[in-house]
């Protein structure tokens, strides 16, 4: 039985943003099965929980572009499949990079890495966007001249108790944890952590025992581990490890998973082009076990399949979406077994059918 695969890129408007696949899990293969045209850069995707709805982020800014960001509200239809435009609404900002939905899929969090913005939008009962509820600005800098300047929110995520949401700021190099009003959809200051000068924190996957937060840092090429306090938002700093091995060229993390069952963590070098693979201790530390090749170049972002045989990658330089098998082993990850053209594919979702 084949899942649906969404991915999205960097493609105008004018052209397919949005690519749909069949995935067969059991052996591999990538079967194109449709595409959508009408969305300036849909960069980044999120799957709503009732599998019927996605939603884009279009990263578009009004200095570049003339136009501010915007998140895009779409409708998965049946066979063949398609996608059916909802509707729109503004994401608060430039260049939305990041889209989170609450466990519940009420709530829309979008976060915009030009304006330092995070805005929350309503899903209406229709999966339609509702005008924006809240928005918090980001006020600071850190050390690195070109990337540091100003706040960067680069992605957010709910805590596990829905109470909480942790932001990371890459030009701050800060995680800002905000007390969420689920009831009005509001942001409300609660605590910041500071990362270490010039990690540039990016994307973050809470540990399924809901205690370990772990953090890849873009900039330096680092994961941190953090204990996180449930009653108050709180983050601890635990361990700092490596993603790259010695010697390694210029490089930038992207994206972090966790295994279903929390025994591994996954992390995306670009540059390096490859997947660094970390065992996880029962007290949550990492140890590095692997540094595999991702199977083309700059792999953005990735995902793991349902039933944990596979990674899937977007290597948004080599234009392709790559399927590797997960191997139990210390290799950790094979070769790949498909390949699927894409232009600049930037983000790769899973819709569990």
């Amino acid at each position: 039985m084949s899942d649906l695969i969404v991915v999205g890129s960097y493609a105008p408007a004018g052209q397919p943003g949005i690519h749909l696949f069949r995935f067969d899990g059991a052996a591999g293969p990538l079967a194109a099965c449709g595409a959508y045209a009408g969305i300036a850069r849909p960069a980044f995707l999120a799957v709503h929980p009732n599998r019927r709805w996605l939603y884009a982020a279009s990263e578009t800014s009004q200095h570049d572009d003339g136009v501010p960001g915007s998140v895009w509200a779409l409708r998965l239809e049946g066979e063949p499949l398609s996608l059916q435009p909802i509707n729109h609404q503004p994401s608060g900002g430039d260049a939305p990079c990041h889209l989170q939905l609450d466990p519940a899929g009420k709530w829309l969090l979008a976060s915009n890495y030009g304006a330092g913005t995070v805005a929350v939008l309503p899903v209406l009962p229709d999966g339609s966007l509702g005008e924006m509820t809240g928005l918090v600005q980001h006020e600071g800098d850190s050390v690195h001249p070109q990337r540091q300047e100003r706040p960067h929110a680069h992605s957010t995520i709910f805590a596990p108790d829905n109470r909480f949401v942790i932001v990371a700021d890459l030009g701050m190099d800060e995680l800002l944890v905000y007390a969420f009003d689920s009831s009005a959809g509001k942001l409300h200051p609660q605590v910041q952590t500071a990362t270490r000068p010039g990690a540039g924190p990016r994307h973050m996957v809470f540990h399924p025992g809901g205690r370990r937060l772990y953090v890849a840092n873009e900039l330096d090429s680092t994961v941190t581990v953090y204990h996180y306090e449930p009653n108050d938002g709180g983050l601890r700093e635990q361990q700092r490890v490596d993603t790259l091995p010695p010697g390694a060229p210029e490089n930038a993390v992207a994206d972090i998973h966790l295994s279903p069952a929390g025994g591994r963590v996954y992390v995306s070098n670009r540059g390096h082009d490859s997947i660094a693979v970390f065992d996880v201790a029962p007290d949550g530390r990492l140890a590095r076990i692997a540094v595999a090749p991702c199977g083309g170049q700059w792999p953005r972002h990735f995902t793991l399949a349902p039933g944990g045989r596979f990674i899937l990658v977007a290597n948004q330089y080599s234009d392709e979406l790559v399927a590797l098998p997960l191997l139990a082993g210390p290799e950790a990850i094979g070769p790949p077994v498909a390949r699927a053209a894409v232009r600049q594919p930037s983000c790769v979702q899973f819709v569990e059918l």
